[in-house]
């Protein structure tokens, strides 16, 4: 599934070497990004996939299986800076 994304809606985090910086000088592996909150999609070959933890949610309810190591960037709803939030923690 591809969507445009509005850069006034989502942070657009650049993968390097399988991690991302989630808050300024906050680094994160790409691993964490698959449960977190805030995930929306990961971009992989230049498409936007929705994020694994998308699944979870009632309104979205569906994402496939992603190969994290072909992930380009994590398009990412947090804009509060609140940083990782596992979506585990919200649905327990």
């Amino acid at each position: 599934m591809t969507k445009k994304t509005n850069d006034d809606e989502y942070r657009i985090i650049p993968v390097k070497n399988g991690k991302v910086e989630c808050l300024i000088e906050k680094i994160e592996p790409i691993e964490r990004c698959r449960f977190c909150v805030f995930s929306r999609f990961f971009r992989i070959k230049g498409e936007d996939v929705k994020a694994p933890a998308l699944a979870f949610c009632p309104r979205h309810g569906d994402a496939d299986c992603i190969d994290l190591s072909m992930v380009e960037s994590v398009i990412c709803g947090d804009r509060k800076g609140e940083g990782f939030m596992s979506v585990l923690n919200v649905i327990s």
